[in-house]
């Protein structure tokens, strides 16, 4: 089993929980990265083709999240 990871949290005051989008798409890089990981090492139960394809998307989220917040951060700080 992995080690467990608990990215930082925060709760504003109206009690809503805010995680850095960096940890966000980490984590989710993280996930489909252990997936490939069980498969490589041939975990029974699991397709390979499905975790591949899951991963892929995975990672395609992670690469949107990492893209909005780059254009948010060039667009706050653009003269």
């Amino acid at each position: 089993m992995g080690r467990e990871v608990v990215p930082p949290v925060i709760i504003d005051s109206h009690g809503s929980l805010h995680v850095a989008a960096e940890d966000v798409s980490k984590l989710l890089r993280g996930i489909g990265g252990h997936w490939l990981h069980l498969v490589e090492h041939g975990r029974r139960g699991l397709d390979e083709d499905t975790v591949a394809t899951l991963t892929i998307e995975l990672a395609k989220l992670a690469d949107r999240i990492d893209v909005a917040c780059i254009a948010h951060q060039t667009a706050t700080t653009a003269p």
